[in-house]
């Protein structure tokens, strides 16, 4: 690691990391299979996938429409308690499709992240699979990995007050952040994913009512922020350890997470879809019992919000090399 991972004692650091370093996964996955080749088992399509995206997107549309007489504090409610979950279940079921483990054509992938994005309430699947691949490729990359905070947050977060308010809004953040430091210009899938959203929203606001569509919205928001399921977030490569870049949760909220939080598993075989990744630490226990990991991601926010050292800064960036470009 070279500038920026020494910060004074409880002093939040005033530069990102920086690592003069290939990234780690890369090289674990080969190392892993030279020695238990047979994870290549694992490799392939979730032969469930469908049905529980399916399941979930009828639940939360059924919800949205029971819901189109509700106050808006049983809106709230509701939304907070009930839809989040839905909704970051659903936008977790996208993150696996962008690697294509529902079906082996990745057409059928996409066409099932516009179903699954369908009570997310804005369009972002497909969007989201552009960046997100990049970020598995170029993990840490300076002006590549989307993932990482832009200069203008982590200078204006800089204490429990301002992260609080970032941890609210980093949805916002983190789906905006790309389109204005590193924007691509859309393309049929795309113009695709908008008209389906929006032939969706306009329809239920017709049947329904514009409450229907504020708790689809309000689930997502509020499922994004300050609520247990997007600690994820933060828990995945912020760096509580400056000798660690990608750290994994091994709680209960795996199971309503597409078993995103075996994150240092999924970087390092995004083949694999979630609900094999445990098999992965089973199979090379040796390689990732040592590693930092988590068994709470609401513990995970209040330690990014009151530790003083941590912030937006506090993630590994590496120099872009010439083949990156």
């Amino acid at each position: 690691m070279g500038a920026g991972m020494e910060a004074e004692e409880g002093v939040m650091a005033t530069d990102f990391f920086w690592s003069y370093t290939d990234e780690p996964h890369a090289s674990r996955r080969r190392e892993i299979l030279a020695k238990h080749p047979q994870i290549k088992e694992l490799f392939g399509p979730d032969p469930w996938a469908f049905l529980k995206i399916a399941l979930v997107v009828s639940l939360q549309l059924w919800t949205a429409t029971f819901l189109r007489d509700a106050s808006w504090l049983k809106l709230l409610t509701v939304a907070y308690f009930f839809g989040s979950f839905l909704n970051h279940n659903l936008f977790l079921a996208i993150h696996e499709l962008s690697h294509n483990l529902a079906f082996t054509t990745p057409s059928l992938n996409r066409w099932l992240g516009i179903l699954a994005n369908l009570p997310i309430g804005v369009p972002m699947s497909i969007t989201f699979q552009k960046y997100h691949l990049e970020h598995h490729r170029f993990q840490g990359v300076d002006g590549i990995d989307m993932d990482i905070p832009s200069q203008a947050e982590a200078y204006a977060v800089k204490n429990a007050v301002s992260k609080s308010i970032w941890v609210v809004l980093q949805l916002f953040f983190y789906a905006l952040r790309p389109l204005f430091l590193k924007p691509k210009p859309p393309g049929l899938w795309e113009f695709t994913n908008l008209a389906v959203q929006v032939g969706l929203d306009a329809g239920l606001v017709c049947l329904c009512g514009w409450r229907s569509l504020a708790y689809l919205i309000l689930s997502t928001f509020v499922g994004g922020g300050m609520h247990p399921m997007a600690g994820h977030f933060i828990s995945e490569h912020y760096v509580f350890s400056p000798e660690q870049e990608t750290y994994s949760y091994y709680g209960p909220l795996n199971l309503m997470a597409w078993h995103v939080g075996y994150h240092n598993e999924h970087h390092d075989f995004p083949r694999i879809p979630g609900t094999r990744l445990h098999r992965v630490k089973e199979i090379a226990p040796e390689y990732y019992d040592s590693l930092k990991s988590y068994r709470s991601w609401s513990q995970v926010i209040y330690m990014y919000i009151m530790d003083q050292k941590v912030g937006p800064f506090s993630r590994i960036k590496r120099k872009a090399s010439k083949k990156d470009s």
